[in-house]
């Protein structure tokens, strides 16, 4: 199917942006580098990479960020990188920056988030790190779109990035201790906890539970019937959706995850 076309529609001989997705197959697999590698053309300008991987909490390896970059330095593009739980990351892994690699400090655009890295998501204030050339056009988008972000918030988050690495170090090790409180409550429930590499979503596999009807419906139900909400996974695909997977978020209170197990406990186990 050709793509629809742009809206507004664009005057003649006026520059049309296209988006081209590179599906990521499974939550812990290695990057399908050639399926991305053809995704690229001469028309390419621009990647969107996000890591972390929301939704699919996948931290991406050396060799996979290596190969991304290779990528970008042939193909002479700018790189986003959305690096919002860039702390959040447990167990072996590592993030790493895309901008680390050689060649990529002055082609790539690195994002922050003060809400997940202070664990203040109301503040919706965000930050970024990115050479001068790029952080010029950057700047005067900013002024015009986000100008209204309170400065006091945007001090609060300059004294946060100054604090030791011990702070960002903790962060990682205490939503680590949530997500394997959750997952061993769903143990024996019917959901099997898939591998969560990094941020505080814990996907599970619910096909055992044999529900009549799609992830959409099973949530639905899992609010209304069972008082516990989780987001259906089909909502991050464009095409060809995962229909017997859902996301759990465990950056929560250890009292709400008990009784959000407890609740699952009685109505599945």
């Amino acid at each position: 199917m050709p793509p629809a076309p742009p809206w507004p529609p664009a005057s003649p001989g006026a520059a049309v942006a296209l988006t081209v997705e590179a599906r990521l197959h499974g939550h812990t697999d290695i990057c399908d580098t050639a399926a991305l590698a053809a995704a690229f053309s001469d028309k390419t300008k621009l990647l969107v990479l996000n890591s972390p991987q929301n939704p699919t909490s996948k931290v991406y390896s050396a060799a996979e960020l290596t190969a991304i970059a290779e990528l970008a330095l042939a193909h002479d593009i700018v790189a986003v990188c959305d690096e919002a739980y860039e702390h959040i990351v447990y167990d072996a892994n590592r993030h790493i920056a895309l901008m680390t690699l050689p060649g990529m400090a002055e082609r790539v655009v690195k994002i922050g988030s003060a809400g997940k890295t202070f664990s203040v998501t109301g503040w919706k204030v965000g930050y970024l790190t990115t050479a001068p050339a790029l952080l010029a056009p950057i700047a005067k988008a900013h002024q015009f779109l986000v100008f209204t972000t309170p400065p006091n918030l945007q001090r609060a988050v300059a004294h946060g990035l100054n604090q030791s690495d011990a702070y960002f170090d903790g962060l990682g090790r205490g939503l680590q201790a949530k997500r394997d409180r959750l997952a061993r409550g769903l143990d024996g429930t019917g959901f099997r906890p898939i591998d969560c590499a990094g941020t505080y979503f814990l996907f599970a596999d619910i096909s055992a539970l044999d529900f009549d009807g799609d992830d959409v419906a099973f949530c639905t139900y899992l609010t209304t019937e069972v008082g516990v909400t989780a987001v259906p996974v089909s909502a991050f695909y464009t095409a060809n959706p995962a229909a017997d997977t859902v996301r759990f978020c465990f950056a929560k209170q250890d009292a709400i995850l008990d009784g959000a197990v407890d609740r699952l406990r009685r109505h599945f186990a």
